[in-house]
């Protein structure tokens, strides 16, 4: 799976530009021009690294910073991007929870040469797939909703995780059972299989506001819908 990253920065060509090299570099790109906005990018994709420039309209980056540490201590790591080049201001930056500190202007690939050397010291703590707000951590076995905890069975947790692993996908009732039972009786677990998909689509799609997520085939089986 690919690593998400999240750039925020309002300014439109800097931001563009280091999407762009990014992607060249094959990660996932996220996009967010203010800090409020970068808010529910970031509750919505659950990034594994953050980009993010200091002088932002609505939320400062130094107070993005402190709340993203306060949802994630350690599963997301954070590079600050600022034209503040004095001492202080990078040993704050540090302090503040940022893993490293780069100063304006800079060469878009010396940013990915520290995007990289970033994610080898922290990348094993980002194990996750998200998809609108919806987020699985399978060496944790967390399941996150909009950053809100979700109490899965280990067999929804399983099925779960492979729907998510398989995006827009159809799977059979004998894909999933293959899954989750291998070496059960095939012959009576259709309806185990509905239930437990009953089961997962009422924690996961618990709100009428909320998208739904495990999508009926009709004579094929189910997907999971990726938006």
């Amino acid at each position: 799976m690919k690593q998400t990253i999240l750039v925020i920065e309002d300014d439109k060509m800097i931001r563009e530009l280091i999407t762009i090299y990014l992607r060249k570099a094959g990660y996932e790109v996220v996009e967010a021009a203010d800090g409020e906005k970068a808010r529910q990018v970031f509750l919505t994709y659950h990034p594994c690294l953050i980009v993010l420039d200091l002088m932002l309209p609505k939320m400062s980056g130094e107070a993005f910073c402190e709340w993203v540490r306060e949802q994630e201590r350690n599963e997301v790591s954070i590079i600050m991007v600022s034209a503040k080049a004095r001492t202080n201001d990078k040993i704050n930056g540090l302090k503040m929870g940022a893993d490293d500190y780069i100063t304006k202007p800079f060469d878009p690939d010396e940013l990915v040469a520290h995007v990289e050397a970033v994610l080898r010291r922290t990348g094993q703590f980002c194990q996750k797939i998200a998809y609108g707000g919806l987020c699985i951590k399978p060496r944790k076995g967390e399941v996150l909703l909009f950053n809100k905890q979700v109490q899965l069975t280990k067999h929804e947790f399983n099925l779960l995780y492979f729907f998510m692993e398989n995006p827009n996908v159809v799977l059979s009732r004998e894909d999933l059972i293959n899954q989750l039972y291998p070496y059960a009786d095939k012959s009576i677990l259709d309806r185990t299989i509905d239930a437990h998909i009953k089961k997962l689509r009422e924690k996961v799609e618990d709100k009428p506001s909320q998208p739904k997520r495990i999508l009926t085939v009709r004579g094929m089986g189910y997907k999971f819908a990726d938006e």
